[in-house]
C-alpha cells in the first residue's frame, strides 16, 4: 500500500510525463531491448521503429499516475491490455524484467530529480500495477482455457487457403496442423499469430481480426499489405504473408482474443463505421449474423481509397440484397458513379444522419487512428452518447475518450 507522501511524489511527476513521458518510454524500450534482446520476440518492432508503442506507453503511465490514488478507474483499459498480453503469451516473471527497466530509465532520464524516495515509491507503485496485470491475465488466461477446442500457449495452424480480395487485401485459411477442433471466437475478436522473419532473425508477433463467423474447425483473416516489404519492421509481417507464405505453409497462432465484440445477448440497433481494413472485425460480425438470419437492425458506413481496394464488397452487396434488417453504404475518394449505395469522397457521418442515427444505437468504429478519432468527435456533435460508442484501434491503443 502506497502511503500519502508516497502518492504524493507519484503525482509530483505528472507534469514532466506529461512533457517528457516519450522520452523514457525511448529510453526504456532501448535500455531493455540491450539487456534483454529475447524479448524482440514478443514485440512489434514496426511499432517500435514507428513510435506508437513508446507513445502507448508513455499514455499509460500518464493514464496510472494521475489515477494512482483509484486506478480502479483504469480497468477497462487494464482489461484491453491483458487480452493483448495473453494473446501474447505474456507470463508473469516477465513484470520484473520490464519494472527493473523501468525504474533504471527513470533514474537515468531524470537524473538528479530521481531521488531514493521517488525511486521507491515509483517501485511500489509499478509494484502494484504488476500485481493488478499479473491478477488479470490469469483470469483471463482461465476464461480462455475453459472454452471447448482452446488450447494454451502458441499452435501450429496451416494456410489451408490464400483468397485475393482486393487489390491489397488477401485472407488466409487457418486450420490447426493437429487435425482437432478449435475455440469459437466471438464475432469481432482478433488472432495473435507469429511468424519467424528471416532478414530480422526474430519471431515477429501480429494482431489479425477474424473475418469469418465462428467455427470449430478454421479461422479466416483478411489482411492488408502494408507499405514496406518484408525486409523492413514496417509492413514486415503484412508482406510476409503475401508475398512470401503460401497454402501449405505453417504459422503459430493463439486464442481468439479481445474485447471488441458482438454483445449478442443485445438487440438494439448496430451502426458499423470503419476506414480501410477496419472492415475485417465487421464482415465476421455480418457473416455471423446474416447465418443467424436474426432481425437486428444493422446499418454500415465503410469508406476507403477506391473500388479495387475494397474488399468483399460483393458478398456486403448480397447482405444487402438478402436482408431487409440490413442496409450499407461505401465512400469512395474518387467513386467512377455514384447511386444509393456508393458516394463519392470521405465518410462524414453528418452526411449521413438519416442512416447513422438510430435511437439506442451501438456504435462501432475500426479503422485508422485519424479516421476513428474525426469519427468520435463528429459523432459527439450529433448528440451520440460516448457510452454507446466501442473502438478498435490498430496497433497499441493511444485513443481515450475520456
Amino acid at each position: 500500500m502506497l502511503t500519502t507522501s508516497e502518492i504524493g511524489l507519484i503525482k509530483a511527476t505528472v507534469p514532466i510525463l506529461r512533457e517528457h513521458g516519450v522520452l523514457l518510454t525511448k529510453h526504456f524500450y532501448q535500455r531493455m531491448f540491450d539487456h534483454n534482446p529475447e524479448l524482440k520476440h514478443i514485440f512489434n518492432m514496426g511499432n517500435q521503429k514507428n513510435g506508437t508503442q513508446q507513445t502507448a506507453l508513455a499514455l499509460a503511465v500518464l493514464a496510472y499516475a494521475e489515477n494512482i490514488e483509484n486506478p480502479s478507474v483504469l480497468l477497462p483499459v487494464l482489461q484491453r491490455i491483458g487480452d493483448k498480453h495473453t494473446s501474447l503469451q505474456i507470463s508473469a516473471d516477465q513484470y520484473d524484467i520490464v519494472g527493473r527497466h523501468l525504474l533504471a530509465s527513470i533514474s537515468e532520464v531524470l537524473g538528479e530529480a530521481a531521488t531514493e524516495e521517488l525511486i521507491t515509491a515509483w517501485a511500489k507503485a509499478y509494484g502494484q500495477l504488476a500485481d493488478i496485470m499479473i491478477n488479470l491475465e490469469k483470469s483471463i488466461y482461465l476464461q480462455k482455457a475453459a472454452v471447448p477446442g482452446a488450447w494454451s500457449g502458441w499452435r501450429k495452424f496451416v494456410i489451408d487457403r490464400k483468397v485475393k480480395e482486393s487489390d491489397e487485401i488477401s485472407s488466409f485459411y487457418l486450420r490447426p496442423q493437429d487435425g482437432l477442433e478449435v475455440a469459437l471466437h466471438q464475432p469481432g475478436q482478433y488472432l495473435s499469430i507469429k511468424v519467424y522473419i528471416p532478414s530480422l532473425d526474430l519471431y515477429q508477433p501480429r494482431q489479425y481480426s477474424i473475418s469469418s463467423a465462428p467455427d470449430q474447425h478454421y479461422y479466416r483473416i483478411s489482411v492488408k499489405k502494408e507499405a514496406g516489404n518484408q525486409n523492413k519492421e514496417e509492413g514486415t509481417v503484412s508482406n510476409h504473408l503475401h508475398n512470401v507464405l503460401q497454402e501449405g505453409d505453417v504459422l503459430e497462432v493463439s486464442t481468439p482474443a479481445g474485447d471488441f465484440v458482438l454483445n449478442t445477448d443485445q438487440s438494439s440497433p448496430l451502426v458499423l463505421l470503419s476506414g480501410g481494413v477496419g472492415q475485417t472485425p465487421f464482415v465476421s460480425i455480418m457473416d455471423f449474423l446474416s447465418a443467424a438470419d436474426q432481425q437486428r437492425q444493422v446499418r454500415w458506413a465503410h469508406a476507403c481509397r477506391s473500388e479495387n481496394v475494397h474488399a468483399f464488397r460483393d458478398q456486403i452487396k448480397a447482405w444487402d440484397e438478402e436482408h431487409d434488417w440490413f442496409k450499407h453504404i461505401v465512400f469512395y475518394e474518387n467513386a467512377a458513379q455514384e447511386d444509393k449505395n456508393i458516394r463519392s469522397g470521405r465518410l462524414d457521418v453528418a452526411e449521413i444522419t438519416e442512416m447513422v442515427l438510430i435511437p439506442e444505437a451501438d456504435y462501432y468504429l475500426c479503422g485508422p487512428k485519424p479516421f476513428i478519432e474525426k469519427t468520435i468527435l463528429d459523432l459527439a456533435a450529433l448528440g451520440v452518447d460516448r457510452k454507446k460508442l466501442f473502438f478498435e484501434e490498430f496497433g497499441p491503443q493511444t485513443i481515450h475518450t475520456n
